[in-house]
Order: structure tokens, then sequence, then C-alpha cells
């Protein structure tokens, strides 16, 4: 039986149920993971002296919160994520009168104050937009003349094997698991360079630079279960998969990820794109290059 490529999952819902719980749940052990690209982040803030920052695609908010440690007197961070589970997690983790506010919006449509923000970043937030060119194109008219924005997203699915290594063991269990559209909203949405880059020009971005980059992650492999069984297209298909078949799917992921566990530590490497450009003020905003 062939897989089926479904219609593109609405992000809005996704992200407000099941998935977004997940995250939530699991967010000190995602935030654990994902430092290194959060120190990444941290440091294009520093260098950049950067006063006013919009994450997008903040999730529980880790990245936000880092950043607004690093800022100026007077400066602040601002994390915009479309998921509410997510933003109440942010908002409970963020100590009352931090330089930080979260706002819970669809960032390809929030009205954002115009000129509003000197950096905006991401980390793997960027490719979850059903209308890129409208999203890049509303965030511009959030950034200052001049701005920068920096984010990570990833690479194919065939250069991040880790990541694609729970649906591939378990599709013999699950002949119905869709395959995602390549374009669609998703993790693999920015795969392609030459897209990415041609996205970002029609939204009126210049000085594109997308780089390559390897980043070594890591987790505990004692947290390796809880992470292939609540999180991505597996995690929300065994929920209703009955135990048994549960617990034969589950051994066989275990030993799929074999070759990534050394140890106590599962490591792998991130096949990311670094995105870098440069904002252009649109025209609605009444300025000038």
């Amino acid at each position: 039986m062939h897989p089926e490529r479904p219609e593109p999952i609405d992000q809005a819902t996704l992200w407000n149920g099941s998935a977004g719980q997940a995250w939530v749940d699991a967010q000190a052990l995602l935030d654990a993971l994902f430092e290194p690209i959060e120190r990444r982040l941290v440091d294009d803030a520093r260098r950049r002296s950067a006063r006013r920052v919009l994450d997008v695609g903040c999730g529980s908010g880790a990245t936000t919160l880092a950043i607004a440690r690093v800022l100026p007197a007077g400066g602040r961070g601002t994390g915009v994520d479309i998921s509410q589970p997510l933003i109440a997690a942010a908002r409970a983790r963020a100590d009352a009168g931090t330089n930080v506010d979260f706002v819970c919006a669809d960032a390809q449509r929030h009205a954002f104050d115009a000129g509003a923000y000197d950096l905006l970043v991401s980390r793997f937030g960027l490719m979850f937009f059903d209308d890129p060119v409208a999203a890049f194109s509303n965030l511009r008219r959030a950034a200052t003349h001049d701005a920068s924005l920096c984010g990570y997203v990833w690479r194919s699915p065939a250069e991040n094997p880790f990541m694609t290594t729970a649906e591939r063991a378990a599709r013999p269990w699950l002949p119905r698991m869709p395959v995602a559209d390549p374009h669609a909203p998703g993790q693999f949405a920015f795969a392609e360079r030459g897209r990415v880059a041609r996205i970002l020009a029609r939204a009126g971005w210049v000085d594109v630079a997308i780089d390559a980059l390897d980043v070594p992650m890591r987790l505990p492999a004692t947290s390796l279960e809880r992470y292939f069984t609540r999180l991505g297209p597996l995690g929300r298909m065994l929920a209703d998969v009955e135990a048994s078949t549960r617990a034969r799917i589950v051994s066989t992921v275990h030993e799929a990820f074999a070759p990534f566990v050394h140890g106590d530590d599962v490591r792998f490497d991130a096949a990311c794109w670094r995105i870098v450009a440069r904002s252009t003020v649109a025209a609605d905003t009444g300025g000038s290059r």
C-alpha cells in the first residue's frame, strides 16, 4: 500500500492541538536539544548590537528569553507564535519585569508596528507559513530600515536522517502514515536553498546569504523514547494505535535509532541552512532606502 499525500495540515489547528501540547510537555528536552542554535542566535544579537528583537515561531520562549538577557538597557525581546499552549508556557517562564513579551499570533498576518525591530531571529520557526512570500513581506514591514534577519531552518530529509528515522522505521506498521508535500508548511519546507532565496527576494529582503551548516546535537539516551513517541507525525499517530502494535512499533524504532546512540547520549548532526538577510523599508511604511 502506497503512503498517502494528504491535504496540507492547518498549522493553527495543529499547533493549538496535539503538536503544541506535545512541545509544551517536552519543553526542557527540546530546549536542551536545540541550545546550540539558541547560542548562535544570541551571538548574532550581540554582534549586531540589537535593541529590539522579534523571535519568529518562538515556541515556549527559550531563545527569546536568552536573547533578551543580553540586550542593552532599554532593549526588548518579543516572541511570536501561533500556538496558544506554547505562548502560555513562554509567558509562565518569563519573570515579572523581564524585558520580553510574547504575542500569540500568525506572524504572516499579524499587524506588527511598522519599523519596530532591528533584528528578526528564528530557531526552526520559519518553515510553517502557508504563503511564505506574504509572511516575509509582513515581517519586513515590522523591521527597521537595514534590520537583519537571522534564522535557521532544516535542509533536506535525506541530509537529516535522524529527523526521519522514526517515520521510516514505523512506516511498515503504519502504511497510512502520510508523505508530506515538500513545499507544504512543515519541517522541511525550506529544504531547497534556491526556493528560499527566491521567497526572500520576492518579499523585498536583500543581501541574502543562505549557508549550509551542520550543528552537532545530543540528547540523553533515556529521553529518546519520549522524543519519538511524543513528537512529529509518529507521535501523533501512536495515540490511536492499540497497545500491542504500539509496543512493536516502539521496539522497531528503538532499533532503528541504534546508530545514533553512543553510551548515555544520542548524537547527530542537524543539517541546517543559516539564513541571513537585510531589510529594505516597505513602501507602505513611509520610509525610503
